[in-house]
C-alpha cells in the first residue's frame, strides 16, 4: 500500500473501527469479569485489526466508488441474444433481459453480442461479436 492512504482505504478503515470499538467493550469486559490478562486482549485486539488490514486487498473493490450509474455500466459487457434484433429485439446480460438494438444491421437469435452504448433509456445497442 502507497502513502497517503487512498480514499477507498480511508472508506474501508472507517467502516472498520465500530467493530474494533465493539471488540474492546468486549475485551474490557472480559479483563474486568474473568480477570483475562491484559496482554492477552491486547494480542486478540492487535490479531484483529491485521485480519482486516490483510482483507483489504480482497475487499477493495467493493469499496470503490464507480461515477458511472445505470446502464453506463453496461457498456463493454457481452450477452447472448434471445430473439433476432432486426434491428430491435431481446438480450440476456449478467443474466438480466435487456432491450437491444442492433444499430449495424440484424444479429440472429444465439449471437454473442457487446454492449456499445445505452441507445436510449433502458434499451442497450449492441454489436456483435464476431466467432474466432
Amino acid at each position: 500500500m502507497y502513502w497517503p492512504p487512498t480514499r477507498t482505504f480511508l472508506k474501508y478503515i472507517v467502516i472498520q473501527i465500530p467493530g474494533w470499538l465493539g471488540l474492546v467493550g468486549v475485551l474490557l469486559w472480559l479483563w474486568g469479569r474473568v480477570e483475562m490478562p491484559a496482554w492477552a486482549a491486547g494480542t486478540l485486539l492487535g490479531c484483529w485489526v491485521v485480519k482486516d488490514l490483510a482483507l483489504y486487498p480482497f475487499l477493495r473493490q467493493s469499496y470503490e466508488e464507480d461515477p458511472r450509474t445505470g446502464v453506463e455500466r453496461m457498456v463493454g459487457l457481452r450477452g447472448v441474444v434471445t430473439t433476432d434484433l432486426t434491428p430491435k429485439g431481446y438480450v440476456r446480460v449478467r443474466g438480466e433481459l435487456w432491450r437491444a438494438t442492433a444499430p449495424t444491421g440484424p444479429v440472429p437469435r444465439g449471437s454473442t453480442v457487446e454492449v456499445v452504448s445505452a441507445a436510449d433509456r433502458l434499451t442497450l445497442a449492441v454489436e456483435r461479436v464476431p466467432v474466432p
